[in-house]
């Protein structure tokens, strides 16, 4: 037994030194060092396995039990960005005065009408879409279609003042998107940002590991030859977009699918400033992205200080895409 518990304990270590490595990721670019922002995508198992052991030292009734539990403590905000419990009140929900609904609507592959049909049934006051389909036209009830643009398009239910496209894809290396539309809601203007960073470009076949050894290893190679170049584009990318948020003379609601996941550096970098409403508001799990058999959230929104998050909600029951909708309610200053 003495073995066993030796060897769970270097295990846990193990595991607390690579959470803790997760965390750098707040200063170090994936242009300098982009392997911490692998252990990002591992941490809901980093973190279940580093629970279990935790358990462990409990019932094995060992004092470093408080020690790792003590530790625990750093991990807690990274937590609850993937899974949350907010103590928002039912009336504090009724006060809200403006609704986003956020949706990678994957090309309109399983029908615009169903879509559509969703969409009016929210009756949200502001939709961004992604991968919404170039040649697809949206109709929404009581909303207006801001500039079109290939991947990306916004749709309010107040008057668009303007708008301005932070990335621009080129139709090859880069596909990425992001868009500013300044928006006067009950006279006062906000700047809204819809973002799609770039894709990894990821097929099922692609990251389904058979059990053979060498043809797994060639694959988590081929994984880890997309992931580097793509974090270190999306450092780029991100760039524009945290320019228009600190430069904007308006509060900001950021949103989209960031193709992140929370305690990366892109989620470090683009909420800077913000607040993610999740967080904030949300209940359970925070997974939006459902096409493979693991949590990942890579749909966000993201809000100024001075906009309250009153409710947050990842809708699935809606199978209209790989992603779940995401919807944010507000309270807006007077």
């Amino acid at each position: 037994m003495k073995v066993v518990r030796l060897i769970f304990l270097i295990l846990h270590l193990g595991i607390f030194f690579l959470l803790a490595l997760m965390l750098l990721n707040a200063y170090v670019p994936p242009k300098v060092f982009p392997w911490f922002n692998l252990l990002s995508l591992g941490f809901p198992i980093l973190i279940i396995g580093y629970i279990l052991l935790t358990i462990f030292w409990i019932f094995s009734w060992k004092k470093r039990a408080f020690l790792f539990l003590f530790l625990g403590l750093l991990f807690f905000k990274p937590i609850i960005r993937w899974v949350n419990f907010s103590t928002i009140r039912s009336v504090d929900k009724k006060n809200a005065d403006l609704k986003v609904l956020s949706f990678n609507a994957k090309g309109g592959r399983f029908g615009v009408k169903n879509i559509e049909s969703f969409v009016n049934s929210q009756n949200a006051d502001i939709v961004l879409l992604q991968e919404y389909g170039g040649n697809k036209e949206y109709h929404f009830d009581g909303l207006t279609e801001g500039e079109r643009l290939p991947v990306i398009s916004i749709f309010s239910k107040y008057k668009i003042i303007s708008q301005k496209q932070l990335i621009e894809s080129d139709f090859g290396y880069n596909n990425a998107y992001a868009v500013q539309t300044d928006i006067e809601i009950k006279g006062k203007t906000y700047r809204i940002i819809n973002m799609y960073l770039q894709p990894f470009k990821f097929e099922k076949s692609m990251v389904k590991l058979n059990g053979s050894s060498e043809e797994d290893e060639e694959k988590v190679k081929g994984i880890v030859k997309r992931l580097i170049p793509t974090f270190k584009m999306h450092q780029e990318q991100i760039e524009p977009i945290r320019k228009s948020v600190e430069n904007s003379p308006y509060p900001v609601i950021l949103a989209g699918d960031f193709n992140s996941v929370p305690n990366s550096y892109e989620y470090y970098h683009l909420l800077d400033g913000l607040q993610d409403a999740f967080v904030e508001t949300g209940k359970g799990s925070a997974t939006s992205f459902h096409d493979y058999k693991f949590p990942i959230r890579i749909d966000y929104i993201f809000a100024s200080k001075s906009i309250i998050p009153v409710d947050y909600k990842v809708d699935r029951s809606v199978k209209l895409s790989d992603h779940f909708p995401v919807m944010a309610e507000f309270k807006l200053e007077r």
